[in-house]
């Protein structure tokens, strides 16, 4: 039988390694554009990086250069850990919070606790600060060779900085406040409220005679 005329069949082997061989061409093709791209992704960023990282300059042989890496949670738990320690240790009565309102308790007073490292700027900055139940606030401050604190009564701050200072926009920007202080030059609002560790232990000891 004569097959002249008649209409070929695609030869099934041939058309599926066609579609592969396609297949395989544009999925080498997406591979070298992604990572074409990774690396221009990774050239940008190590040109950038000058600019978001910490000079540690100043910190070099600090005992406190390693509080550097920790996330901005662990430092805030380092903070409570190194205002409870140096209340004990300088004699103060000192409790837990009995509830999350507030940190601790120190000669009875609530009192939450804020901590910050010098920022390149000169400054510290005390942040998630919220109108909850306590009456102070105990801001320590460090830098690479010295230590700052300041203990804020609830209505200077309310005064000053909760519902003036929002830390976020939104609807819950004025729920969260900061502030910062730059220690050789504090706000006079402050002057009363400690600077050096003396000033504030005098304050903090001074609690006990206030309730």
């Amino acid at each position: 039988m004569s097959l002249r005329g008649t209409k070929q069949s695609p030869i099934v082997g041939g058309d599926c390694f066609g579609k592969n061989a396609l297949a395989m061409t544009f999925a080498k093709k997406a591979e070298r554009t992604y990572l074409e791209d990774y690396m221009l992704f990774a050239s940008a960023a190590e040109f950038i990086k000058p600019e978001f990282e910490k000079d540690r300059t100043a910190w070099k042989e600090s005992p406190f250069e390693w509080v550097l890496s920790l996330p901005s949670g662990s430092k805030g738990k380092l903070g409570k850990r190194l205002v409870y320690q140096w209340c004990a240790v300088k004699g103060l009565s000192i409790g837990n919070s009995p509830d999350s309102e507030a940190d601790m308790l120190i000669n009875g007073h609530r009192v939450e606790i804020k901590f910050s490292t010098l920022w390149q700027d000169g400054n510290y900055t005390f942040q998630q600060i919220r109108d909850q139940n306590y009456e102070y606030a105990v801001c320590l401050g460090i830098s690479p060779f010295q230590a700052h604190c300041w203990v804020i009564s609830k209505k200077i701050l309310k005064k000053f900085v909760i519902g003036h200072l929002g830390q976020h926009t939104g609807m819950s920007g004025k729920d969260t406040a900061w502030f910062s202080i730059n220690p050789i030059s504090p706000q006079e609002w402050l002057s009363e409220c400690g600077g050096t560790l003396d000033q504030a232990y005098v304050a903090l000891k001074s609690l006990s005679n206030k309730r």
